[in-house]
């Protein structure tokens, strides 16, 4: 999934129906890539190339990966 693709803009996030953050696989401490809940502080992966948008698919991220997250999506 790459940053321009139209599906973005239509994903929410399962709980709060908020938009998403696409995070690339270095930016993440897994091998994938994820999208990313700032509000909720939840993290839901992409398994070759479909997100996995069940409530119970996303984790939870810490608070010290949660601010390093924020840094890395501020323009």
């Amino acid at each position: 999934m790459n940053p321009d693709d139209p599906l973005l803009k239509i994903l929410a996030c399962p709980l709060d129906k908020g938009p998403l953050h696409l995070l690339a696989a270095d930016e993440t401490q897994s091998a994938e890539e994820t999208l990313y809940n700032p509000r909720l502080r939840r993290r839901y992966p992409i398994v070759d190339g479909i997100p996995q948008l069940l409530p119970s698919s996303g984790e939870q991220v810490t608070e010290d990966e949660h601010e390093e997250l924020l840094k890395r999506m501020a323009p």
